[in-house]
């Protein structure tokens, strides 16, 4: 199986090693960058190349776009025009989305847009638990995800990539990011309002803090976003009609307060592998096993769990958050 990659940074290599890790190596790497190129030659030893105009899709069997978000319109509808499945990483950009999700089902072809936090072990385990209705129905929830935005590419200036940029900054890309496994487990919400804005300098104008309230319609939730934590944290405490959930990465494991025999249980999961240089908290192994159910879908075996549909209704709740529907 041949595949294409457009975008060779940070998630471009990481989806590189993933294929590797499923036993693909037939990869071709476009990248405009010539040290991005040569970085992927290096330690990957794939085939790269500067421009995509070149490149004859007749031989490629699927797409993988690890572009910046503001750049994943333009390389979806050239999948959907050569009728190639494509993966996309987390998006941010609404507009323009409708129509190529028209064209997609028009043309038969899959979109899988990236949900990787759905394959986290304690997310897995949290939808298990609260899906069961063994505890009752979910009553409130807090979750707060926050970074240091300087942590994510050190090796870079924060201006040097999307993440420094307004409509693309760190915390309002995490947003969507964060509510498409929400939204799996709780549903879509029937209300969004909150605040966001620039709480610190960090150099870029972004937004650097969301604070979201969310009505389930008999449940409540809170999520706070931001990238001025100096401590990578992701913290969830979900309250059921007979139990709580306790969750933070750091820890390896999901805590479930059983109020009827009144006992902790508790839902140990492996660390999973890392990279050096990434926080020790972001597993590989998510990422391996999106790109499994992607080619899954390819092959017919079952669909990717997540739906340009789906993605852009989770698009439509940031851009209500903000006002701008």
């Amino acid at each position: 199986m041949r595949f294409l990659i457009v975008g060779l940074g940070s998630m471009g290599k990481r989806r590189i090693r993933c294929l590797n890790k499923l036993g693909y190596d037939d990869i071709l790497g476009c990248d405009f960058r010539d040290d991005r190129r040569e970085e992927a030659k290096q330690r990957y030893g794939v085939r790269t190349t500067s421009k995509i105009d070149g490149i004859s899709l007749k031989e490629t069997d699927a797409i993988i776009l690890s572009t910046p978000p503001d750049k994943h319109s333009q390389y979806i509808r050239l999948a959907i025009e050569n009728k190639k499945p494509v993966f996309v990483e987390a998006s941010v950009i609404l507009e323009g989305l409708e129509e190529l999700n028209h064209l997609a089902k028009k043309r038969h072809v899959i979109v899988a847009p990236s949900c990787t936090v759905r394959f986290h072990p304690a997310i897995k385990d949290i939808k298990n638990i609260v899906a069961s209705r063994q505890y009752g129905k979910v009553t409130n929830f807090s979750y707060h995800s926050g970074q240091y935005l300087p942590d994510w590419h050190p090796w870079e200036k924060i201006e040097d990539f999307y993440a420094g940029k307004k409509e693309t900054g760190g915390s309002r890309e995490i947003i969507p990011f964060e509510l498409t496994w929400i939204v799996d487990i709780m549903g879509f919400p029937t209300r969004i309002a909150g605040f966001y804005g620039k709480t610190t300098d960090l150099g870029v104008d972004i937004d650097d803090t969301y604070a979201v309230s969310l009505d389930f319609g008999g449940a409540y939730g809170n999520l706070t976003v931001d990238v001025t934590s100096r401590y990578a944290t992701r913290s969830l405490i979900l309250n059921m009609e007979r139990a709580q959930i306790l969750w933070r990465w750091d820890d390896a494991v999901v805590k479930l307060y059983d109020a009827i025999s009144q006992r902790w249980i508790y839902y140990y999961y492996p660390k999973g592998q890392t990279v050096e240089g990434y926080n020790k908290n972001i597993i590989e192994d998510m990422y391996v096993e999106e790109l499994k159910s992607f080619i899954s879908a390819m092959e017919g075996k079952g669909a990717f769990p997540n739906s340009l549909d789906d993605d852009i209704k989770v698009l439509k709740l940031l851009y209500k958050l903000e006002g701008k529907l």
